[in-house]
């Protein structure tokens, strides 16, 4: 069935990534655009873009607050930027009713869902996981808890990316999005790319 707006009218071909961080966004997101040819655009392209620093650099200098605000303002530039396009969204932007709400309205929703346990493998030790350095697992179990909901709440997609390399589940999308009318005519315009083949 077609991936609606919450208008009613039919979604453009803009692909919105969420989930925790470690989910594979970024991996995923570019897997995509190589396959697709359409522009992958981070959450830290666009805070760059909106702000002028990264988002490390905006908490650790300005605090929590000015970073979720710059978050927000770098999903609104990303819902704005012309389809198609897929868009790496930052994974706490979910916290914020009024994101919820753009989320549900800017395009087609793909949640990379990743349990506990895979988020932590992934995320621990990372040098761009600011919210690690003193919580680590035990911030990530209690973040899991409380954004899956929310996640689940905006999704018009759910990809279980924990048990899957990100090849197989960039696949998964594409293949979902080919069954809806937003994305299909764009992903049949393209030219064939030979991406998102899980290695044999």
């Amino acid at each position: 069935m077609p991936y609606e707006s919450v208008e009613g009218e039919p979604s453009a071909c803009r692909v919105l990534l969420i989930g925790m961080m470690g989910s594979g966004k970024s991996t995923i997101g570019r897997l995509l655009s190589e396959a697709t040819g359409w522009r992958y655009m981070d959450n830290d392209e666009l805070v760059r873009r909106s702000s002028g620093a990264t988002a490390r650099q905006i908490l650790a200098d300005r605090g929590e607050a000015e970073m979720r605000e710059a978050e927000s303002g770098a999903l609104a530039l990303g819902i704005a930027t012309p389809a198609p396009v897929v868009i790496g969204v930052a994974a706490g932007t979910i916290l914020e009713p009024l994101n919820r709400e753009r989320l549900r309205a800017g395009g087609i929703v793909v949640w990379l869902r990743a349990d506990a346990a895979a988020v932590e493998s992934r995320a621990i030790g990372a040098d761009h996981r600011p919210w690690l350095d003193s919580g680590g697992g035990s911030w990530i179990r209690d973040a899991v808890t409380e954004r899956d909901p929310l996640y689940g709440s905006v999704a018009d997609l759910v990809i279980e990316t924990g048990a899957r390399s990100a090849e197989e589940s960039a696949a998964e999308v594409l293949s979902q999005l080919a069954s809806g009318d937003a994305c299909r005519g764009a992903l049949s315009s393209g030219d064939d790319r030979a991406v998102c083949q899980p290695d044999a």
